[in-house]
């Protein structure tokens, strides 16, 4: 069979219309008792969401297959028509690209967390694994004195770029090189963080790479409160992904905050809206702004996704609420077709991504809608008229409602 975006792309054809894609991070979750038994999104008070699923049709989504935890990679490839099984890309490349580096043949990316550890009879523990979230400032000077104090390992380039928060980026550069290793974030604190084994004898070298980048960024860093010690995560090299414009003949955009969803709408082939300011209201300002100049828009807004990280509902609740506030902003432009949805969903009580089925609405003239919606909620959706499916049919719902899609067969 072929996959979804090479059925897409024979049937695409140009129009004069307007799509937009909004990834709330992180959306959907689960019942929590700090909400009365209510998800985020049902404890919420969204009425220009509620307002809106009463004229659009609802569903679910599975960003890879059912009972599949998806990382955010994943996630938005599936929305943006790529089979996430075929297409498994590593964040360390999605995390260098966002910073506007971009890595060339041969080089391994790897995302870095910057974490605060404790010694047990000299054996670190991972506390926090994102060491209380520190400025990005702060990161900043950190990746400084790492690139100084590590610019190469034998014969190996070392390039540290910070990130947001405690992110950062690392790229190995030199050869004999290969993206094959395994990560050595534990997920989890009060445990010890991995040693980046090799997967395959080709990878032995960047193994031993990166063993040495760890130990020698612990002893540069032993003098920080916090940012004491990295963990390594995604490491990747630059994949062949063809241009989502070439793909579905449109001209694509895309607005968000950080770097990693930057890096993937540009290894996407999109155009990366520089704009001022990280608030929801300073991205619906750049999409005001670009309008004019492009047919397809991504907007991701994070936080939903960092709040339920941190098991914060009543935070993912707010977050949820001053989107909402905005909504009629983006409404005013009237597209063709609007998408509201998540690449997974973080239900706070988890405080992690979950296998969980993520909450889906499609707008357009064309849609039937569920007009006995309850609003736009995980139990809404649940009864919505799109049904169950797998986000990788987004973007085809996406294309045939902007009436981008020839008829298929005779």
């Amino acid at each position: 069979m072929q996959p979804v975006h090479q059925v897409l792309s024979a049937l695409a054809q140009p129009a004069e219309t307007k799509l937009v894609l909004v990834v709330l991070d992180g959306l959907g979750g689960l019942p929590a008792a700090e909400l009365n038994g209510l998800t985020e999104l049902e404890a919420a008070h969204t009425p220009n969401l509620d307002q809106l699923a009463r004229r659009s049709s609802l569903g679910l989504i599975d960003p890879v297959l059912p009972g599949v935890t998806p990382g955010s990679s994943a996630g938005h490839l599936a929305l943006f028509g790529y089979e996430p099984l075929e297409w498994v890309i590593g964040r360390g490349i999605l995390e260098a690209l966002g910073t506007g580096f971009n890595p060339g043949p041969g080089d391994v990316a790897v995302r870095g967390n910057f974490a605060t550890v404790k010694y047990e009879n000299g054996t670190p523990v991972v506390v926090d694994r994102r060491a209380g979230r520190p400025t990005t400032a702060h990161t900043a000077r950190a990746c400084a004195r790492l690139q100084e104090s590590i610019p190469r390992i034998g014969d190996v380039e070392v390039i540290v770029l910070p990130v947001k928060e405690h992110r950062f980026a690392v790229i190995f550069r030199g050869p004999g090189l290969d993206e094959r290793v395994a990560d050595t974030d534990p997920q989890k604190e009060g445990k010890t963080p991995l040693p980046p084994q090799a997967l395959c004898e080709a990878a032995s070298k960047t193994a031993a790479v990166a063993a040495e980048f760890v130990s020698r960024a612990a002893e540069v860093l032993k003098d920080e409160p916090g940012t004491n010690y990295v963990l390594l995560r995604g490491f990747s090299s630059k994949p062949d992904l063809p241009p989502l414009g070439d793909l579905y003949h449109l001209k694509a955009a895309a607005i968000a905050v950080y770097p990693m969803y930057r890096g993937l709408a540009a290894l996407a082939g999109m155009d990366i809206l520089s704009f001022p300011g990280e608030r929801i209201a300073d991205e619906l300002a750049a999409l005001k702004a670009n309008w004019e100049s492009y047919d397809y828009f991504f907007i991701h807004i994070k936080a939903t996704d960092s709040r339920g990280e941190d098991g914060n509902a009543r935070g993912k609740v707010a977050v949820l609420e001053e989107f909402d506030r905005y909504l009629p902003q983006l409404l005013d432009l009237k597209p063709d077709v609007l998408v509201i949805t998540g690449d997974h969903s973080t239900p706070a009580s988890l405080k992690s991504h979950s296998w969980h089925p993520v909450p889906l609405l499609l707008h357009s003239p064309w849609v039937l809608p569920d007009s006995d919606a309850s609003g736009f909620n995980e139990r809404a959706c649940q009864r919505g008229s799109l049904g169950h499916l797998r986000a990788v049919n987004v973007m085809g719902l996406m294309l045939a409602h902007g009436r981008r899609l020839a008829k298929f067969s005779a």
